[in-house]
C-alpha cells in the first residue's frame, strides 16, 4: 500500500494574454466614449478670439430654422421659462444660461432667450468656436 502523498497538480490561470486583452478593451472604451455625445445638434457656431469659460446651468440650442432645443427637447419660446425654472432654481446665485446658436440664426431669436434669462435673474453666455 502506497501511503505517500501524491504530487497533485495545481490548476493555474495563465494571465499573460489577459493584460493585452484589457489594454485593447481600455482603448476601445476610451475611443467609443469620446464619440458618444448625447447632446449632438449640428450647428455652425460663430468664431471668437478669446476663450472664457463659465459654469452653465442650462444650454439652449437655437437652430437656424428658429427652433429652440433644451436637453434634446424642441420647445416653443413661450414654454422656455417653465422648462428652465428648475435648473435656474438649483443655482440661483450664479445661474448661467449658455446660448448655442447657429451662425445663420436671426439675432432676435438670441435676444429672446436673453430676455427670458434676464426675467429669471440668470446671466447669459454665447457659445462660440475658437478661430
Amino acid at each position: 500500500m502506497n501511503l505517500r502523498k501524491r504530487l497533485k497538480s495545481h490548476p493555474e490561470l495563465h494571465g499573460g494574454a489577459l493584460n493585452d486583452i484589457m489594454f485593447i478593451l481600455l482603448f476601445f472604451f476610451l475611443i467609443v466614449s469620446t464619440l458618444a455625445n448625447p447632446n449632438v445638434i449640428k450647428l455652425s457656431t460663430p468664431k471668437a478670439k478669446s476663450d472664457t469659460k463659465a459654469k452653465q446651468s442650462v444650454i439652449v440650442n437655437i437652430k437656424a430654422t428658429g427652433e429652440y432645443v433644451i436637453n434634446g427637447k424642441t420647445i416653443a419660446l413661450e414654454d422656455m421659462k417653465l422648462l428652465m425654472q428648475p435648473y435656474i432654481a438649483k443655482d440661483s446665485l450664479q445661474a448661467t444660461i449658455a446660448i448655442n446658436a447657429d451662425k445663420a440664426t436671426p439675432l432676435e431669436n438670441v435676444v429672446a432667450v436673453m430676455r427670458v434669462a434676464r426675467e429669471m435673474g440668470a446671466r447669459t453666455t454665447l457659445l462660440v468656436d475658437n478661430k
